[in-house]
């Protein structure tokens, strides 16, 4: 396979790989899900076809191989046993996505160049750079805020932070989800922090 075409799609989103069970492991590139098809382990597929990735021309009969791949696989071997247990990486994109571009004081949405990424319990103060402790905030009230914490500065945040699951982490990581993707992946989220 050697070229792939999108499907009713500007971009090319990756393939959501399950394990078996239906849970979310991983984006596969589009050439990894022709190996995983080409070589059977694939156990069942979900969702539109997304991908038609073309081959050689057939010498003998002149046509051009072709392989519909579906946004979603599950595959055969692929665990996803230890990844709920994993952190993901903090990121200012990341916590950007995870606060959907809002200040979590003054409840602006701002593009990611005006964001900042506040600690609620200030690193001056003992405060880590941990998932649980940061907030999306604007220059302006990260600013106000300064080394204080919320009830020092008198500016009550608008969330609470917390930690994104693994199904959180792989909606984080990728710009292109559709909707059959986006469908899987909210089962695995805590009903209050669905999308």
């Amino acid at each position: 396979m050697n070229t792939v075409e999108p499907v009713g799609q500007r971009a090319t989103p990756s393939i959501l790989a399950l394990d078996v069970a239906g849970r979310p492991v991983e984006w596969l590139h589009w050439r990894y899900a022709v190996r995983a098809y080409a070589s059977e382990k694939v156990a069942w597929t979900y969702g539109d076809i997304i991908y038609t990735a073309t081959g050689g021309t057939s010498a003998r009969t002149g046509l051009v191989s072709t392989m519909d791949l579906a946004a979603v696989v599950a595959l055969k071997g692929l665990t996803a046993k230890n990844l709920w247990d994993i952190t993901p990486h903090l990121s200012n994109r990341a916590l950007f996505q995870r606060d959907n571009y809002t200040c979590m004081y003054c409840g602006v949405k701002y593009p990611g160049k005006v964001l900042t990424r506040d600690h609620v319990i200030p690193r001056g103060q003992g405060g880590e750079d941990v998932w649980g402790n940061v907030l999306c905030a604007c220059r302006s009230c990260n600013l106000a805020k300064g080394c204080k914490t919320p009830e020092q500065a008198g500016m009550p945040p608008l969330a609470v932070p917390y930690t994104p699951n693994h199904a959180e982490a792989l909606i984080l990581c990728n710009r292109h989800i559709v909707a059959d993707q986006m469908e899987l992946l909210n089962q695995h989220v805590p009903p209050a922090r669905r999308r």
